[in-house]
């Protein structure tokens, strides 16, 4: 199986209206794993269901993660303006 040259940073809506943050190469299995294995996080298990609520590319899984720590850093209110912004950007 080829490895993929993309990686995601993602966010996670919680069924406690809460957010997670990680890093994947594959949305759709992370996803799934987080809704319905123990290889979900610890803290996304007891919140379930969860949904995708944002995502973007990096080129490697260092600036993913870089990106996830620098978002990881944010408050609530600064973590929704910085994904709203991005998505705006994507969009025009």
């Amino acid at each position: 199986m080829a490895k993929s040259s993309t990686w995601y940073m993602y966010v996670l809506h919680c069924a406690d209206k809460s957010y997670y943050c990680g890093v994947t190469t594959d949305i759709h299995r992370r996803v799934d794993e987080h809704n319905r294995t123990k290889k979900g996080a610890k803290y996304t298990r007891p919140r379930r269901p969860v949904a995708l609520f944002y995502k973007e590319e990096h080129p490697d899984q260092s600036t993913a993660q870089q990106s996830e720590a620098t978002f990881k850093k944010l408050n609530q209110k600064q973590k929704l303006d910085y994904m709203f912004e991005q998505t705006v950007k994507r969009h025009e």
